[in-house]
């Protein structure tokens, strides 16, 4: 079979033609490359780093000027709303008054109004209700828990490098299953499931060296599949810059400096006890081909396909990671 080859530096067209495709059940196996101890050395590593508290909630655009955003983050109820100038305002999502659940209130000029008695909160002190800090940085919304997350508060959050708003296309897929954010942290930190188990999205997958170098990264030769035999070749690097989060950044191909951070953030427990974690992942887009003027112009019906096809992935993905967390909860994990 032929080898996957690295990724040439940008031609004219960003497709290649795969010559003699394999097989999926004729692909080298991965078992023996992707070791339980290397994952979970990168899992560990990953959680001795610092996130300052803070937990990444959800879209920018999903936080509008006239409705809240709710999210139950580690069991605590927090809304997120926009004041009249446009900044992001935080807090607990319950109604100081009576505990109404102000993600279902409106906002009007600003101020989030409860929807059971009209107190009404323009995101400063009031009533024994207290602000969170929270942070929008153009593509996600974040809010600081310091009694949830018990560390050294960081004055905002550390959003990975990403290509500026501006020149790109971004979009944000968020998804909910039963498992910890570990188990989703483990699922992104080992590549060599790629071509096995998303067949219709990777194929050709070679990770090309195991943590390495400073930023402690995976660097993977993939190819995006397109249609048929047209695939984008690139080489990507997976890192984790957080306990609760792990980048994947195209560093030679079509769309260098392109991003997908995948967020876990923790909700809480169902009734029947099971962690539940939520996937919050940004997909940031962006290109040096003058053509990719057009794909911002599109941006709106973009963004629906790229969350589809994040989606598409996540349910794969979601469910290795709540098999994991099964394992783990049982003692028959075998890593």
């Amino acid at each position: 079979m032929d080898a996957p080859r690295r990724p040439a530096g940008r031609g004219r067209f960003p497709l290649s033609l795969r010559r003699r495709p394999v097989a999926w059940e004729r692909q080298r196996p991965t078992w023996r490359d992707a070791a339980p101890s290397v994952i979970a050395g990168a899992l560990e590593r990953a959680r001795s780093r610092p996130s300052g508290n803070w937990y990444a909630v959800g879209a920018s655009r999903d936080v509008g000027r006239d409705r809240p955003l709710g999210r139950t983050v580690a069991g605590a109820e927090v809304v997120l709303w926009r004041a009249a100038d446009g900044r992001l305002r935080g807090g607990p999502g319950a109604c100081p008054h009576l505990g109404a659940p102000l993600k279902d209130s409106p906002v009007r000029c600003g101020t989030l109004v409860c929807h059971w008695h009209g107190l009404a909160l323009d995101g400063g002190p009031f009533a024994g209700w207290e602000p969170h800090p929270v942070y929008d940085d153009g593509v996600l919304v974040w809010v600081r828990l310091d009694r949830v997350g018990g560390e050294e508060p960081l004055a905002r959050p550390r959003v990975p490098v990403r290509p500026a708003v501006a020149d790109a296309v971004a979009a944000v897929y968020t998804g909910i299953g039963r498992c910890e954010p570990d188990d989703v942290v483990a699922n992104r930190l080992d590549p060599w499931h790629g071509a096995w188990f998303h067949p219709y999205s990777f194929v050709d997958l070679t990770v090309a060296d195991g943590p390495a170098g400073p930023q402690d990264a995976f660097t993977v030769d993939v190819s995006f599949k397109v249609a048929g035999r047209l695939v984008v070749p690139v080489r990507a690097e997976f890192t984790a810059p957080g306990p609760r989060t792990v980048v994947m950044r195209i560093t030679e191909g079509e769309g260098v400096g392109s991003v997908v951070e995948t967020h876990a953030t923790p909700l809480g427990t169902d009734a029947s006890g099971r962690p539940r974690t939520a996937v919050v992942e940004a997909v940031v887009a962006a290109s040096a081909r003058p053509g990719f003027a057009v794909a911002r112009a599109a941006a709106p019906l973009l963004r629906p396909l790229m969350r589809a096809t994040a989606g598409r992935l996540w349910r794969d993905d979601m469910a290795y990671a709540e098999r994991r967390w099964e394992l783990r909860s049982s003692g028959r994990f075998p890593g």
